[in-house]
């Protein structure tokens, strides 16, 4: 028998905090009203001292998991896609998700593709379920970046938040509940227009590096727009034609959360109405590898995306990374 892949759940947690643009503008050198006419974004999420990465991860993948209606137990694999690990060498943040979940003596493991985390994540798990291996796989983007970001330097902490998604991919036999397709890439010459400079084994952790504040995130913000609206475009143009997709067929088209500028430029280039166009970038700002499964979540919870439909994923971040992904919904509908 012929197995597909298939998105059987989704499952998100945004902690309680809010940072809003107005508490932004008592910290840095900045205004509510540029900050949404540049971004977007009006609020973020920010966790707890106490809530780690892991933390916003297992809350994600416990309601991905009671969505499923599947046994912990019966989950062969997890895989965590973060830039903001609880550790930063080891162990894995995968293998503390796990922990924590109960599911025990299972492949457990990280990857690092930024922002483009998620969608790397389908690729891998699509790849495992449809070779026979793996049965049920919990695939998480969770990140608690607000650890990685200088609070002084307003070109970046205006755009991220913390959260977590997550997802069940599992089997199917029918065609219409599948991940038809996934395409990722990388092209490590940009790697210095977005990154985290110190704390690698380039430049590890001194004094002088945290003087100079070269533990945080930093990034050259026009340069990465104009790679990133180029990318994204050709990107989705390349899976739909290839797929034989027109974007009329898409149902959803559920860009990362980064900037709203950058959606809306990708978007018009690409003619989807803003009806099928999934936005939580104001509400969130970009929370990188939890950006895509928190807004395909949001959309879920609010009735927009039922069993069948098909989603248009497309996501760019450091690394440079990218991707986009042709995913049709395999969960049961929201109540």
């Amino acid at each position: 028998m012929t197995y597909y892949a298939s998105l059987k759940s989704i499952g998100a947690y945004a902690p309680s905090k809010i940072l809003s643009n107005k508490d932004l503008e008592k910290m840095v050198d900045t205004t509510d009203e540029w900050i949404r006419k540049r971004t977007g974004i009006s609020q973020r999420r920010i966790a707890a001292k106490e809530e780690s990465t892991s933390d916003l991860g297992v809350c994600a993948a416990k309601v991905a998991i009671e969505r499923a209606n599947i046994d912990p137990k019966s989950i062969d694999g997890v895989i965590c896609a973060t830039l903001s690990p609880d550790y930063m060498t080891m162990p894995s943040t995968a293998c503390i998700i796990a922990h924590k979940l109960g599911i025990n003596q299972v492949m457990a493991f990280d990857i690092s593709a930024a922002c483009s985390g998620f969608v790397y994540l389908l690729n891998l798990a699509k790849a495992l379920v449809e070779s026979g291996a793996y049965k049920n796989l919990l695939i998480v983007g969770a990140e608690k970046i607000s650890s990685f970001i200088d609070y002084t330097d307003r070109g970046t902490c205006i755009l991220f938040g913390d959260g977590g998604g997550a997802a069940i991919i599992g089997r199917t036999n029918d065609s219409k509940e599948a991940i038809i397709d996934v395409h990722v890439n990388a092209d490590g010459k940009y790697s210095d227009l977005l990154m985290t400079p110190g704390g690698g084994s380039k430049e590890p952790c001194s004094a002088q590096l945290l003087k100079n504040k070269r533990q945080f995130i930093q990034m050259a913000g026009n340069e990465v727009f104009k790679v990133a609206v180029k990318t994204l475009t050709n990107d989705v143009i390349d899976i739909l034609a290839k797929n034989k997709i027109s974007p009329e067929g898409v149902d959803h088209f559920i860009p990362h959360q980064a900037n709203f500028r950058i959606i809306e430029a990708v978007r018009s280039k690409l003619n989807f109405p803003e009806s099928k166009t999934v936005l939580t970038v104001h509400k969130y700002g970009n929370t990188s590898a939890a950006s895509i499964p928190m807004a395909i979540n949001d959309a879920y919870e609010q009735g927009r995306i039922k069993r069948g439909d098909l989603m248009l994923l497309d996501t760019f971040g450091g690394g440079f990374t990218w991707g986009s992904a042709l995913v049709r919904f395999g969960g049961i509908n929201p109540q």
